[in-house]
């Protein structure tokens, strides 16, 4: 199954302070993961600090790959992710490194060898997450969740993964809003040691 390319519009004004399109067509940025082949990254827009400040800046997806969003900030992006393969199940977990590497957050990757999945990670950010097309599982430290379209995730720093059994790719939706943990929260994770 091939995905349709995100068509993205951007809005802005002119100097009367006319509304008016700024961009219209395809994304600037989508990059597939060379250590998780098929998993593609459509990055749409982000924005740095709160208040956003609103103006006719530049398209901030250009440059380098990141995962999280900016620092007070948000990301929006699609994920295109493939089904699982034996090769990604029994070898992922020594990729990990060199994915979250080129998802510039080397940090995020959680997985242990008792992690229920590969690709467990984590990010200090309040994540939504929105099944656009096909299924996913959810894993999590001790459950998983089987999602299908229109299913949406409130992802609250948790430590997770995805997994695609189903045979099929599935995009998702992700806006991800920079956090902060909860200091009781911060305190467990570190008596966890952050896993």
């Amino acid at each position: 199954m091939k995905f349709v390319p995100i068509h993205r519009i951007v809005t802005g004004h002119d100097a009367s302070g006319k509304a008016v399109v700024a961009f219209s067509g395809g994304l600037s940025t989508v990059q597939e993961i060379a250590a998780v082949p098929g998993t593609v990254f459509h990055e749409v827009w982000s924005t740095a600090g709160t208040p956003v400040v609103v103006d006719n800046g530049a398209d901030p997806t250009l440059g380098a790959l990141t995962l999280p969003p900016p620092e007070y900030g948000t990301r929006i992006r699609f994920v295109d992710i493939p089904p699982d393969t034996p090769e990604v199940i029994e070898q992922g977990a020594a990729r990990m490194k060199d994915a979250f590497l080129q998802l510039g957050d080397s940090g995020a990757s959680t997985v242990e060898a008792t992690s229920p999945h590969p690709l467990m990670h984590r990010t200090e950010s309040v994540d939504y997450g929105i099944v656009i097309e096909g299924e996913i599982v959810l894993i999590m430290d001790d459950s998983e969740v089987l999602l299908k379209q229109g299913s949406v995730v409130v992802q609250r720093g948790t430590n997770h993964a995805w997994a695609n059994r189903s045979g099929k790719p599935c995009r998702m939706l992700f806006v991800l809003l920079d956090g902060c943990y909860d200091p009781a929260i911060a305190s467990a994770l570190a008596n966890r040691g952050a896993h």
